[in-house]
């Protein structure tokens, strides 16, 4: 076993975060629940890869990330010229810090440096409901999953009413995207009922355990 060692920890507003190596991989703990780490990013990439595959050839369509992690979606989206505006909104000062010339730079370092890019330090369930800006893109990470959420706040981004919220944020067309450890079939109904069309699921195989999965929806044109 690699030997593990935290290299910052701090309490929040939202409770505790940690950064931690484990060899050669970082990970990210929020109140002693595992969120990601940087041993794989194929699902993170995907969550932005396969957003942009549901986009018509729109030019330079915008994305909003939500949640920047180890940052392999923002280097994702980053490394592709067809998108435009590229927003990513992280609550947690401590991960834009691990990010900013800290150990996870090694990551996110250029695509940060992009000129698309913008960081926005706001709570994302707030952010939805309360921007006024608009994106082609929503690509949501900040949970282990709609039903699996890392604080209790998160749960309404999933509901009803953050659902509609998700709507308006998007254009005409657009897609939601929404990265889960597990597939839900619960939050494909709740989608559905909430307007969203073409709604489906993608799986990604694991070492172990059920599949990650990035859950795609659009807003009708």
């Amino acid at each position: 076993m690699d030997d593990v060692i935290t290299l910052d920890h701090r309490e929040g507003p939202y409770g505790e975060v940690a950064l931690r190596q484990r060899g050669a991989d970082y990970e990210i703990i929020a109140n002693g629940c595992f969120l990601m780490d940087t041993s794989d990013g194929r699902s993170e990439r995907l969550l932005v890869r396969a957003a942009l595959a549901e986009l018509d050839d729109r030019p330079a369509p915008a994305v909003l990330i939500g949640g920047l992690g180890v940052g392999f979606s923002l280097a994702e989206a980053a490394a592709e010229p067809r998108w435009g505006r590229i927003a990513v909104v992280e609550r947690e000062r401590a991960v834009v810090d691990w990010h900013t010339g800290g150990p996870l730079d090694r990551i996110s370092g250029a695509a940060q440096r992009d000129a698309r890019t913008e960081i926005v330090e706001a709570d994302l369930v707030a952010y939805v409901r309360e921007a006024q800006a608009v994106y082609d893109a929503l690509c949501l990470d900040i949970d282990n999953g709609p039903d699996w959420t890392v604080t209790d706040g998160n749960a309404s981004l999933y509901s009803p009413a953050g659902l509609s919220a998700c709507l308006r944020r998007l254009t005409p067309g657009g897609v939601l995207a929404v990265w889960s450890a597990q597939p839900s079939p619960a939050f494909e109904d709740a989608l559905c009922a909430a307007g969203f069309t073409h709604v489906r699921t993608e799986e990604i195989p694991v070492r172990r355990g059920v599949p990650d999965a990035v859950h795609l929806a659009r807003r009708p044109g």
